[in-house]
């Protein structure tokens, strides 16, 4: 049984999308459709933009949904069972699975994007990624360490990325190392995403989200927050309303969905950073990319 999969933030890389633009004139069509909708030329930017231009969160995260959208395009005919994306990559898996238009799941991505970014600016926060502790162990530090400090991803077993305020993060990953971490590492990122400091960017998206169409998921749709099948509409607006201040619960989702039958997984997007996490979460099944 087969499962697609769509990447989140930090899977964009300079040029992205190029070749999948001069590849067919309806994906051409369909991603310049983004420069109208968004108001802008990021197309102009993924292709032709520094490495710094694309690492904006505002621009970083419509550039992924639109390369995801596009390569779906590019992959149609195929006949997937299920569907999850991790973080961002949500967006881009309930258009997969019918429950968006290409258009609103844009208009969403930069609504969220700008203010996940605002909420950046405003406090000073960080991530880091702590590696080769088990998770209660993660859980229990973040617990009892001073300030908002609280686990964000659960990438695979043994990678836990926390979040919070710089100050806390910083000595959870000093207690971290002493119970044991082989890693415990602060991450090139301006803001603590998935952690109750994006509490403003939560109620913007929430209006936004209010006033946007969703439709009933033409197939089964994992979602991060709570790792299991989703069929309600209303359900999942408001698991991707929780979704910014709660936990990726990657490791959880792909372990439900071999449960349930998904023996491949393909990755459609930039990037194979989610073909890697699903290996080590089961070794025993089939990863590749889309295109």
């Amino acid at each position: 049984m087969k499962a697609l999969v769509f990447p989140g933030q930090g899977s964009q890389y300079v040029g992205m999308g190029r070749d999948l633009y001069d590849s067919r004139k309806d994906i051409k069509d369909l991603m310049d459709s983004a420069n109208k909708i968004l108001g802008f030329d990021i197309l102009s930017v993924m292709f032709k933009g520094t490495a710094e231009d694309l690492k904006k969160t505002e621009v970083t995260q419509p550039a992924i949904f639109i390369y995801s959208v596009a390569a779906l395009k590019a992959v149609s005919g195929t006949s997937p069972a299920m569907v999850a994306g991790h973080s961002l990559g949500e967006f881009s898996a309930l258009v997969a699975n019918g429950v968006l238009s290409f258009e609103d799941g844009l208009k969403l991505v930069s609504t969220r994007a700008k203010a996940m970014q605002e909420a950046c600016d405003a406090n000073p926060s960080s991530m880091a990624a702590i590696l080769g502790l088990a998770d209660d162990i993660v859980e229990n530090i973040c617990a009892e360490t001073p300030g908002i400090v609280v686990p964000a991803n659960y990438n695979c077993p043994g990678q836990l990325v926390i979040s919070g305020e710089t100050a806390a993060v910083e000595l959870a990953c000093e207690k971290m190392k002493e119970a044991g971490a082989k890693r415990a590492l602060m991450l090139p990122v301006n803001g603590a995403f998935h952690s109750p400091l994006m509490q403003p960017a939560q109620e913007r998206l929430a209006e936004a989200i209010s006033q946007t169409k969703f439709y009933r998921p033409t197939m089964d749709v994992y979602q991060n927050i709570t790792t299991t099948a989703v069929e309600d509409s209303e359900e999942i607006k408001q698991n991707l309303i929780a979704q910014l201040t709660g936990p990726v619960k990657w490791t959880q989702s792909v372990q439900n969905m071999i449960k349930k039958g998904a023996t491949s997984f393909v990755e459609v997007g930039p990037g194979k950073t989610l073909q890697g996490l699903i290996k080590k979460i089961n070794p025993d099944v089939l990863v590749s990319s889309a295109i």
